[in-house]
């Protein structure tokens, strides 16, 4: 049921009026008197920011774009306005696809949506949804509270909506509208964790963050290399060495750690995640959408403290491999290293540095959100004053805001690196007094640049890859 569907028959507009019992005169007196609703200033047209004060308005959450993507879909011409010509096309082109897509639902065909029906449509769609979230759905687009949804309802619930109308669109667009507090929009989207093909998510993400370290390991590999540099560590000189070890593909040892780590990362950050936003609303009697900023910011930081200790030991691992000394120009096997460490220094030494390593998780993602909301604020006022920033600028921010949030954490993670690769037991306390005893400050810094380097590239095709995943598996 994820596309519209089809009817026997060519939907018209007469079956529209006769589902609305309206005559042609009432849907044209409607439609003039909504358009004139949005056009405060009576100019006979409508632009991009009366849209969106429409759409506040009608509690319509316009700060997902959907002011924007309203007005391109209204405005024929692309004159960056909608007279009331296009926006009555509009009308009568979305009340066809909603009534196209309603009688779908409608298996029973008596002029209304049973509750049972829309549940058989979302499982269909790929939903779940449970009886509570279901009964809350059908009451919010139930005008009358009869228990049922009739024509009437479903147009007014979406007759405003600009995108495609398929049953997963109407699904998240409800969870938008009524679930999500808009003024909070870096939070993860609700409606991943109800949706069957959540494995599937994971599966894309998995690929991005694969691809995404790939291409980015021979940075990785050097940025390591600098952070163990207790002498002068150069870039170029470092380089040479890695390349003396065994030429290009030295650039990528450890990387096969590092992109076996990306799935089980993420699915675990993933599901603690929920299961800690689960625990603070059954804390706060409260739902799970109700938490707020605080709650969402907490079970984050939370989630990537879990994952991050149990995939620690993969992650020390592989910072031994890259800081391993070559004999006779061999790295080390992994089963090996692994065995050597476990004899040698005991199943604690898996654990080195973790300590720094979470302490920098809440303060990076603190530094990285306030980044991130103060760019996309400069954004939308000196840049896009009349629409939202798109999803490139997004990323841009996002870039930055991780850029600077992993700058001011920097220092951790050289005292983590220096932790991990050493054979002794020395304290964070210690590797920090050390580093600064021999080095000042500065060695705090050893292996930035290559680091900021990643930033860019590695954001950039994480993104596109994922986007093309999703794609691919029919997840748009």
């Amino acid at each position: 049921m994820e596309g519209k569907g089809k009817n026997e028959g060519e939907v018209r507009m007469e079956h529209v009026l006769l589902a609305l019992q309206e005559t042609k005169e009432e849907r044209e007196v409607r439609i003039r008197s909504l358009f004139s609703f949005f056009d405060k200033s009576s100019t006979g047209y409508l632009d991009h920011a009366e849209i969106e004060a429409g759409l506040t308005a009608l509690h319509i959450p316009s700060d997902y774009k959907y002011a924007r993507d309203l007005l391109h879909v209204c405005d024929a011409d692309r004159d960056g306005r909608v007279n009331y010509h296009e926006f009555r096309r509009y009308m009568d082109d979305k009340e066809l696809e909603l009534y196209q897509i309603f009688q779908t639902i409608d298996v029973e065909h008596n002029g209304c949506i049973l509750p049972e029906e829309l549940y058989d449509a979302l499982v269909k769609a790929g939903i779940e949804i449970d009886d509570e979230e279901l009964a809350r759905f059908v009451e919010h687009v139930d005008k009358d509270n009869n228990g049922v949804i009739t024509f009437e309802d479903w147009r007014d619930f979406l007759f405003l909506y600009p995108h495609e109308v398929t049953i997963a669109n109407i699904y998240h667009y409800w969870e938008r509208a009524c679930l999500v507090d808009i003024g909070e929009q870096t939070v993860i989207p609700e409606g991943i964790s109800k949706h069957v093909h959540a494995g599937r998510y994971l599966i894309a993400g998995g690929i991005a963050g694969a691809a995404s370290r790939t291409a980015t390991a021979p940075l990785d590999r050097l940025k390591v290399a600098l952070q163990v540099e207790m002498g002068d560590a150069r870039v170029m000189p470092a380089v040479k060495e890695i390349w003396k070890e065994g030429k290009i593909f030295a650039f990528f040892r450890g990387n096969g750690l590092n992109v076996l780590k990306v799935a089980p990362e993420s699915a675990i950050r993933f599901y603690t995640y929920e299961l800690l936003k689960g625990v603070i609303s059954d804390a706060k009697g409260e739902d799970k959408a109700d938490i707020g900023a605080a709650g969402r910011f907490v079970s984050g930081g939370l989630a990537g403290a879990v994952a991050q200790t149990v995939i620690y030991p993969m992650d020390l691992v592989k910072t031994r491999l890259q800081t391993h000394e070559c004999i006779d120009g061999k790295a080390p096997r992994l089963g090996s290293l692994t065995r050597d460490i476990w004899v040698k220094e005991g199943s604690r030494a898996f654990y080195k540095g973790l300590f720094p390593s979470l302490v920098g998780i809440i303060p990076y993602a603190g530094i990285d959100l306030a980044a991130y909301e103060t760019l996309k604020d400069m954004a939308k006022k000196y840049m896009f004053p009349d629409s939202e920033p798109g999803a490139l600028v997004q990323l841009g921010c996002g870039t930055v805001s991780g850029a600077v949030g992993a700058t001011c954490v920097y220092p951790l993670q050289v005292v983590r690196t220096r932790m991990q690769a050493s054979k002794t037991n020395e304290t964070m306390s210690e590797v920090f007094l050390k580093t600064f005893q021999k080095e000042s400050w500065k060695g705090f810094y050893k292996g930035l640049f290559p680091n900021l380097l990643k930033v860019i590239p590695s954001a950039s095709i994480t993104y596109m890859v994922y986007e093309a995943m999703l794609k691919r598996l029919d997840l748009e």
